[in-house]
């Protein structure tokens, strides 16, 4: 179930429990009182017809298992609200007059308990919805926040891992740096090789050369 669905739901209970609440205040008004609660009672209708709209769209733009589940559950409120406007539909053809209500309170008020006493059972059926909507969006609530420390947490284990790589990816640069120095190094010790092996075999060849030339003249003399 949706947040936006549990938000449409809860303000149909609440608004059904209140439009209960007037029709049976309405059953003991007479003349112009009683046309204008039967005006606010209608307003109300038209508000909770609105809210089923919103939620049939809703709930029909879910995932085929939670759309079946949502949808048997408008089909409660929508017989709710049917119920609700045939009792102001009964309430606005009653046109007792002061007569008639003297009579009727009278007579122990049999017709208006007895309404009462259905007003009363559709009234504890809507508080019960009611809660029970409070009840889903608590926990609704709990599991976002139980997501949102999850996130924090993964999002806390990505910055670090990031830093680790940072870290390494540094730490390979310095290798590189120092690669390069010793490859520099190397390079300059092999030159000097080279030269000294140069400068070796030159003074062997001048030795040879005095060598030859010493035992030349000796053997010439």
């Amino acid at each position: 179930m949706t947040a936006v669905f549990e938000g449409y739901e809860k303000q149909y209970c609440e608004l059904s429990a209140n439009l209960s609440k007037k029709c049976a205040s309405a059953n003991l008004l007479d003349g112009k009182q009683k046309k204008q609660k039967i005006a606010e009672i209608q307003t109300g209708l038209d508000e909770a017809e609105a809210l089923i709209r919103k939620m049939d769209l809703e709930a029909r733009s879910l995932q085929p298992n939670i759309k079946a589940v949502l949808l048997a559950k408008l089909r409660e409120y929508k017989s709710d609200l049917n119920n609700l406007k045939s009792e102001v539909k009964r309430i606005a053809s009653t046109n007792l007059n002061q007569a008639a209500r003297d009579e009727l309170l009278e007579s122990g008020l049999a017709d208006t308990l007895a309404v009462s006493a259905n007003q009363k059972d559709r009234l504890i059926m809507s508080t019960g919805r009611l809660n029970n909507s409070s009840n889903r969006i608590r926990e609704s609530r709990k599991v976002m926040l139980e997501t949102e420390e999850l996130g924090v947490s993964l999002l806390q284990d990505l910055h670090q891992q990031r830093q680790s790589l940072l870290n390494a990816n540094n730490t390979m640069h310095g290798v590189d740096d120092n690669i390069g120095r010793s490859r520099k190094i190397i390079t300059n010790i092999s030159r000097r090789m080279d030269r000294n092996k140069c400068v070796i075999g030159a003074i062997v060849t001048v030795l040879v050369i005095a060598i030859g030339v010493v035992l030349y003249f000796k053997l010439a003399k």
